[in-house]
């Protein structure tokens, strides 16, 4: 059996270099289809981050009309609190959004100015609240505005947030579609791309093939190099396909962090190198298998 083994994935290797050019070209269209894959699944987990990110700072701030007190508000957050969907309701009073608000816009002096020329303290007093779940914040927003007390609510924040989420649902979704279509595109021209190289490898074999048949060569040894070498096809275009990817996001992974500083994406490929290369790997194999079977039971009528 391991002789078997041995003498098969020898011959698979001469027909690999034996192939020059071809198997250049089969290598580099099963890289392409294998980097697209690994392309996807880096930047999902890139924008689902992000995604997560924005979802941890949604929150529906309810502003309160000047007129009304804060025992009133605080009887507002007491019924709030009781809503099954509200995870925490934090209290900003008018000081408090004012000293916030000159303490973010530190840096522009024509806006604090303008703040001084209107005397009084033009901000709201207002209610931060977090859902439990993301999804939970549309029915607090509801809740709000079918409330007893919504005519003492000057306004809810949170359509802006909602549109962002929305957003970056959609933006994961078409990249998800996009990197899915290409991928199988890819994998098609793979698979009839290594097809036509073993079947080439096939034909130019007939003569040895049938003088194998002659000695009493078994099937099995006759079929061996010809999976082995679709195999190595998928070995081979993991592993170049890895090194490009890698060189890839050392490229772009300034860029990113410039806009997104908490990701660093060869920190995630070096911590999710087998998990990538075990996706690769496992497609790669399987496209060249699977393109060798089909040239096999085409062309080897054994």
């Amino acid at each position: 059996m391991f002789l078997t083994f041995g003498r098969t994935f020898k011959e698979s290797l001469k027909n690999l270099f034996r192939n020059g050019w071809l198997s250049v070209a089969t290598i580099s269209i099963l890289i392409l289809s294998l980097y697209v894959v690994s392309v996807l699944f880096v930047v999902t987990h890139t924008v689902d981050n992000i995604l997560k990110d924005v979802q941890e700072k949604v929150n529906v701030s309810v502003y309160f009309k000047p007129a009304t007190s804060e025992d009133e508000i605080f009887k507002i957050k007491s019924n709030l609190q009781s809503n099954s969907s509200v995870k925490s309701i934090d209290y900003v009073s008018r000081d408090t959004a004012l000293e916030n608000f000159k303490r973010d816009n530190a840096d522009e002096p024509i806006i604090l100015q303008s703040l001084q020329e209107i005397g009084d303290n033009p901000l709201l007093a207002s209610l931060v609240i977090k859902a439990k779940d993301v999804d939970q914040y549309q029915g607090v927003a509801d809740y709000i505005n079918n409330a007893e007390y919504k005519e003492k609510i000057s306004r809810i924040n949170y359509g802006r947030n909602k549109e962002i989420i929305a957003k970056l649902n959609n933006v994961i979704e078409t990249i998800r579609r996009v990197g899915i279509s290409l991928g199988i595109i890819f994998a098609v021209i793979s698979i009839l791309i290594t097809f036509n190289t073993i079947r080439i490898t096939i034909y130019a074999q007939r003569r040895e093939i049938e003088i194998m048949r002659l000695v009493g060569a078994s099937n099995t040894f006759i079929r061996l190099p010809y999976i082995f070498e679709g195999i190595l096809y998928g070995i081979l275009a993991s592993i170049v396909s890895m090194l490009i990817l890698f060189l890839t996001l050392k490229f772009i992974t300034p860029y990113v962090s410039s806009v997104v500083p908490s990701e660093n994406l060869v920190g995630f490929y070096v911590s999710n190198f087998f998990q990538i290369f075990g996706i690769q790997l496992l497609v790669g194999v399987v496209l060249g298998m699977f393109s060798s079977v089909i040239a096999m039971r085409k062309y080897l009528k054994i």
